[in-house]
């Protein structure tokens, strides 16, 4: 199919095909909410109607369900977000609809705005969105749920997601089993993600020659840490073993950017105690259902509070763990408040002169890795707190050490722009408000902002525009430096094959 067409043709074809798929999809959940619109009861012949079991909604997503081939639960869920996404953000549907965001994105989308009730708010919502989305490059869910949630809340701070009581549900059950115990619970996502590297970190203290696996060993690790123990004891059984006398706690930090009028403006005791409104969920399944909890609300509501009012140029009330998800102010306040959390304050470099040496001092390396959060890479998620500070233009090649010049790269994605042979690899340019700009070896081009773009803006000032030495072509023998493999991808599928096999 494709052997006479270049590189450049068939990297275009795959694109072409990813817009032609969300173009294809989007016209199906137009066709679905068309159907839905025409599918109505009259006001004069529905008198009743309202209450019957099979509505119009039931009724399309049979309908739909026949003729797409599929089960009644998955096309009502294909209606709910067809009827979402061209009644209340018809500008994201036009996005769609050009075929330049996945049916995922919208799906998390359509989730996310869900809580915005008033229609002007909404419209402003959809408007800011649909904008910016065009302009985000290749971003995973999480990181365009991020993005989301912070247009929502800079619109209508109400119609974020009940955070403060997720918090306060935090708990921890152990359940007995014959031979094992089930360990679970809900945790603030500073101490789970503690948890989770510090588990981690235990795992890598035995030798290589332990028999566990990796699960194995962070299983054992939690025990470890409820005896007391800073690392865990090897059980390779060798006399020679080298961790053997390894007595040295492994070091863990979870980093949190957060902006300090959002930490000032938090109220610590919303994370504490219970509230009445912690025991009100309801699983909303129909429609009718939710129409009528939202007349009881309508209904019910007092006079009109005045709005709330959001930090400027930030995503209020959140910070954010470097490479996960956000985490509220009043969480981080109340760790804080406790001495659990040490807060440092991250300087701007603003248009300070380049550094004299190769390795970024460790105020520019922390503020490189607060402004990008992930590597820049497009849709890597590495946090940046495991990626290598990478210069845009090599320091050899008279790079400076500037946060112009700086990001963050995982050491996958550093080797691969660093070592890849020949003059055919990947290419990027950095503009001093942190984007960059990827060219791939088919030529085409791939733009990434930093992950604290619209969650905390005031890192991504211009850090100052630099007179950057022309690109030189990559030696040819560049690859000589880049790290061996012990064997080929291929035989390390054999033996997994054959190990599997042997089970």
């Amino acid at each position: 199919m494709f052997e006479s067409v270049s590189d450049a043709a068939v990297v275009g074809a795959i694109g072409e095909s990813a817009r032609a798929e969300n173009v294809a999809c989007a016209r199906r959940l137009a066709a679905i909410a068309e159907l839905y619109r025409r599918r109505q009861i009259p006001v004069e012949d529905g008198h009743g109607r309202e209450l019957w079991r099979i509505d119009p909604w039931e009724a399309v997503a049979a309908e739909v369900a026949a003729a797409a081939c599929m089960t009644a639960g998955a096309a009502g869920g294909l209606l709910h977000y067809a009827v979402c996404l061209h009644e209340r953000l018809p500008r994201v549907a036009a996005v769609f609809a050009a075929g330049v965001i996945d049916y995922r994105s919208v799906r998390m989308i359509v989730a996310r705005t869900l809580l915005a009730i008033d229609p002007e708010v909404m419209a402003a919502i959809d408007a800011e969105i649909a904008e910016a989305v065009r302009t985000w490059g290749p971003l995973s869910v999480a990181k365009m749920q991020q993005r989301v949630d912070g247009i929502v809340c800079r619109h209508d701070l109400d119609a974020r997601r009940r955070t403060d009581a997720q918090a306060r549900g935090r708990h921890i059950e152990i359940t007995h089993d014959r031979g094992t115990s089930y360990l679970s619970g809900q945790l603030h996502q500073t101490d789970a993600t503690l948890l989770d590297r510090r588990l981690s970190a235990l795992a890598r203290t035995v030798c290589d020659s332990d028999p566990r696996t990796v699960e194995q060993r962070r299983a054992d690790a939690l025990g470890a840490l409820a005896a007391g123990h800073t690392v865990l004891v090897c059980a390779c059984g060798s006399a020679e073993c080298t961790a053997a006398d390894n007595d040295s706690p492994p070091a863990v930090v979870v980093h949190v950017v957060a902006e300090a009028a959002a930490l000032e403006s938090a109220v610590v005791s919303d994370v504490h105690g219970a509230r009445d409104e912690d025991d009100t969920f309801e699983m909303i399944t129909s429609r009718q259902r939710l129409v009528e909890v939202l007349r009881e609300v309508l209904r019910e509501a007092p006079c009109p509070k005045a709005p709330r009012t959001a930090i400027p140029s930030a995503t209020p009330g959140f910070g954010f763990v470097v490479g996960g998800l956000a985490v509220p102010a009043s969480v981080l306040a109340d760790l804080a408040a406790r001495g659990i959390a040490e807060l440092r304050p991250v300087t701007h470099p603003g248009v300070s002169p380049p550094e004299s040496r190769y390795r970024p001092s460790v105020a520019l390396a922390t503020f490189v890795r607060c402004r990008d959060l992930t590597c820049r890479f497009p849709g890597c998620d590495c946090p940046a707190d495991f990626c290598d500070i990478d210069h845009t233009i090599p320091y050899h090649l008279g790079g400076p050490t500037h946060a112009s010049n700086l990001k963050a790269l995982c050491r996958k994605h550093h080797l691969l722009k660093t070592f890849w042979c020949g003059t055919d690899g990947w290419h990027d340019e950095q503009l001093p408000d942190g984007t960059v700009i990827w060219t791939a070896p088919s030529g085409h081009t791939y733009r990434t902002q930093p992950g604290s773009t619209l969650l905390v803006p005031t890192l991504c000032k211009p850090t100052g525009t630099l007179k950057l030495p022309r690109r030189q072509s990559s030696s040819t023998n560049r690859g000589a430096m880049m790290p061996r493999r012990s064997r080929p991808r291929a035989a390390d599928r054999h033996c997994r094959v054959m190990a599997e096999r042997r089970l």
